[in-house]
């Protein structure tokens, strides 16, 4: 795997610490700027709306811009939006930080993805695009636990302070690392939103939105259901987080190769699998040992699935991926929000703190169904791979050289196979 992967990785460490460190210094932040700590969750808030309008809109603004200055400049953005935070003396100035903040995040994921997917052969594309999300589920095991203690003691603007320092050293490996790739004629916002108009990449964005809203359906109340149910100690939540995010990266290292091989059926596997132990997860919270190998098991089911959607969608956006795969990170946002209210309404209904599992299994299951019909209409014959930088390597409109026309070469047509068009 090329060097410029792990540049990639270093970007999606820092979007991952930066987007769920704000979560673990919530009372810190409400302190600093004088606001209750319900008002203060408003800047998780910010920062996913900030993902869901940047992806779409910042790919667009960038269709024609090529790929490594285009990931420069949504690095440099993004460290903008971390100094913002990091100085930002009122809560109001400190939403419009994170929401700035949040503005790249989808755009570097989507970039990435296809840069990744461009430095190798096409039967290795999925593992290049799994090892950039390493970054995000690595940020989970270190950069989230170390960025909340950071913040703890030394204070919550020096958590966004080290995450900008992160972003300036992604700058300078990006810089170093990967190489230039050319945005051919067709590249431009009208290719992109054409692209965007595929009905396998709106039931692949809407597989996302409903199939990981079941994830998060959970995530967000893992903590209270820890404490409440499993009766583990506040103090104990920040190493099963941790643990979750080992769940995480062993999923993203499976993804890779297992999406290379067979992506749907890793796909459908993985939502089977993520429903299965969201309904394991309902029965076992309430004894730590099982609770904890299940909390890992989902980690993994749910980063399982990540990189067989974020093909499957760039595979059928065909020459203008860019704006789908940095839509997905959109959808996951969305999910977000749909999964964490979804769970709140049982929970407010009197239901219990472990009925969010079964939330989360019933939307995986819709989120099955959607992958599967996505499968059956994609039976009149898709693309088999994304395309790759040795399949870009020259402008799509370059014409093919000129026929060897010499006696040697002149041979008669093969007529014993039928014209397969």
């Amino acid at each position: 795997m090329p060097l410029a992967l792990l540049a990639l990785a270093v970007v999606t460490f820092g979007i991952g610490t930066t987007e769920f460190a704000t979560m673990g210094l919530l009372p810190q932040i409400a302190d600093g700027v004088g606001v209750s700590v319900p008002h203060a969750g408003n800047l998780v808030s910010a920062y996913a709306l900030g993902v869901v309008v940047g992806a779409p809109v910042l790919t667009g603004i960038g269709a024609r811009i090529p790929h490594k200055r285009l990931l420069l400049l949504l690095t440099g953005l993004f460290v903008v939006g971390n100094t913002a935070s990091a100085l930002a003396p009122n809560f109001g100035l400190l939403f419009a930080a994170r929401f700035l903040a949040g503005l790249p995040h989808g755009a570097l994921f989507g970039v990435g993805a296809v840069v990744a997917s461009r430095l190798v052969p096409a039967d290795r594309a999925a593992r290049a695009v799994s090892r950039i999300f390493l970054g995000l589920t690595i940020a989970n095991i270190v950069g989230v636990p170390a960025g909340t203690a950071l913040g703890q003691h030394l204070g919550w603007r020096y958590a966004y302070c080290a995450v900008s320092v992160i972003g300036l050293v992604a700058l300078l490996a990006l810089a170093l690392l990967v190489p230039h790739q050319p945005r051919g004629p067709q590249a431009g916002i009208r290719q992109e939103l054409r692209a965007m108009g595929n009905r396998q990449v709106f039931i692949g964005l809407a597989t996302a939105v409903v199939g990981f809203g079941g994830f998060f359906a959970v995530y967000s109340y893992l903590v209270p259901m820890l404490t409440h149910l499993t009766g583990l100690s506040d103090a104990s939540t920040t190493w099963v987080l941790a643990l979750y995010g080992v769940g995480m990266t062993a999923g993203t290292l499976l993804a890779g190769p297992l999406t290379d091989r067979a992506l749907r059926p890793t796909l459908y596997a993985g939502i089977i699998l993520l429903g299965a132990a969201l309904v394991t997860f309902y029965f076992t919270v309430h004894s730590t040992v099982p609770a904890l190998v299940t909390v890992t098991f989902i980690g993994a089911m749910g980063a399982l699935i990540t990189t067989p959607v974020q093909m499957l969608l760039m595979i059928n956006a065909k020459e203008a991926p860019t704006m789908a795969a940095a839509s997905n990170h959109s959808a996951f946002n969305m999910a977000n929000a749909a999964g964490a209210w979804l769970g709140g309404l049982v929970i407010s209904a009197g239901w219990g703190w472990a009925a969010p599992n079964l939330v989360g299994a019933v939307l995986a299951v819709a989120g099955l169904g959607l992958a599967v019909t996505g499968g059956l209409l994609d039976r009149g014959g898709r693309p088999s791979k994304v395309v790759t930088g040795k399949d870009t390597a020259e402008p799509a409109q370059t014409a093919a050289p000129a026929p060897d026309l010499t006696a040697s070469n002149l041979t008669e047509p093969d007529l014993t196979e039928p014209n397969r068009g």
